[in-house]
């Protein structure tokens, strides 16, 4: 099998799992409770809030464990709604955020916000100059991606973050994509509220935080008791935390051979498609992108279709976001590219990982200009 949808998610890192495993059989207890069983577990609980802070250059207390980025980004945006509706209503974020933004938006909407969805150029870069016009005296929060899931299109963060913070409004940004992959530093680029999750870089699934600057006020997102200080309450998922420390941990220590290893197999990938297969566009950024991610739409081609022949090879890919997929509709970031629908139905995404090899690039070429030919020769 050769796996390229590391954007999708990724395998759960040995020393990983190793980490966890004793938190479900040893270190069990209830990181609330007072006696020493439960106050290990709250040790750990702690020390992943100290490693995480490290990272992103903020405070410890400034990290809150969620069940990952879809849940922080729904906190981030409908708790900053409701906390400043005596200051504003109006949200301003672009038209190819993750849906776990756009759809909280759209809900939003209803509840009486007033959301300005900004274009992206061809490559899915947002105009800084139209996000200063897009600015108005109700605006309370802007909410931009650091980098696109499906395209890898890297936004200019800390320009975005100084916009916001020389207007006074909070800043927050869906880093799901990007956190675990290359360095980010919070307070350099006056990012106010960050979501991470830890699937996407060989942590386990159901684990992610948010990030919130100490000097912003919050409710809390889940109601009960007083865990995380009483803005997120349910019992802490204490393996699941612990798993998500080693994985920062081990993406910190690899981060930068692993980024220079998938940035140059990704050009090798991209630059033998582009040149072998003929009436193919490459969507995203071609340098501004993340490191991994290669997004290419094939005229005249189903994507699914490709997909499905792909994974017969034992190939797996993506024709989009992983939350998307199987729809018949083209992506909504394509479009935003002006992209046209036709060619945005015939999309693929591949991202890759630390294991694979120039090889595999090899063999998946090779596949492509197989499938993508004989796909093509049956339309005529």
């Amino acid at each position: 099998m050769i796996y390229l949808d590391h954007a999708a998610t990724t395998k759960t890192a040995p020393e990983v799992v190793e980490a966890m495993l004793p938190y479900f059989t040893e270190y069990y207890g209830n990181a609330g409770s007072i006696y020493r069983l439960g106050t290990e577990s709250k040790k750990a609980v702690i020390r992943a809030k100290e490693t995480i802070a490290a990272t992103l250059h903020v405070q410890p207390n400034e990290i809150y464990f969620t069940s990952g980025g879809t849940e922080s980004d729904n906190w981030a945006i409908k708790a900053t709604y409701e906390a400043c509706r005596d200051k504003g209503n109006h949200i301003i974020t672009t038209k190819i955020e993750h849906h776990a933004v756009l759809h909280t938006c759209e809900y939003l909407e209803k509840q009486g916000a007033e959301i300005t969805y900004l274009d992206v150029d061809e490559d899915g870069l947002l105009d800084t100059e139209q996000l200063k016009k897009a600015i108005r005296p109700d605006t309370i929060l802007i909410s931009v991606m650091y980098a696109n899931n499906e395209i890898g299109t890297l936004q200019p963060i800390k320009e975005i973050g100084e916009i916001a913070a020389s207007h006074g409004i909070l800043f927050h940004t869906d880093a799901v994509q990007v956190y675990g992959q290359l360095p980010i530093d919070a307070e350099d680029c006056h990012i106010d509220m960050l979501s991470a999750s830890g699937h996407k870089f060989n942590g386990p699934k159901g684990i992610g935080f948010l990030y919130i600057k100490r000097n912003i006020k919050m409710r809390s997102f889940m109601h009960g008791g007083q865990q995380e200080r009483g803005r997120r309450a349910g019992t802490e998922n204490v393996a699941g935390i612990v798993g998500l420390e080693a994985a920062v941990k081990r993406a910190y220590r690899i981060m930068e051979e692993k980024t220079k290893m998938e940035t140059e197999l990704r050009d090798y990938l991209i630059g033998r498609i582009l040149q072998e297969i003929p009436d193919t566009r490459l969507n995203g950024h071609p340098v501004k992108r993340l490191p991994g991610n290669v997004n290419v739409s094939f005229a005249a081609v189903e994507g699914e279709s490709v997909l499905i022949m792909l994974d017969m090879q034992g190939i797996c890919a993506s024709s989009g976001s992983a939350c998307t997929t199987g729809a018949l509709d083209p992506s909504h970031v394509l479009l935003a590219l002006g992209v046209s629908s036709e060619l945005a139905r015939g999309s693929l995404r591949l991202t890759l990982g630390e294991d694979n090899t120039r090889e595999e690039m090899d063999i998946v070429v090779e596949e492509l200009k197989q499938i993508v030919g004989r796909i093509r020769e049956h339309r005529i």
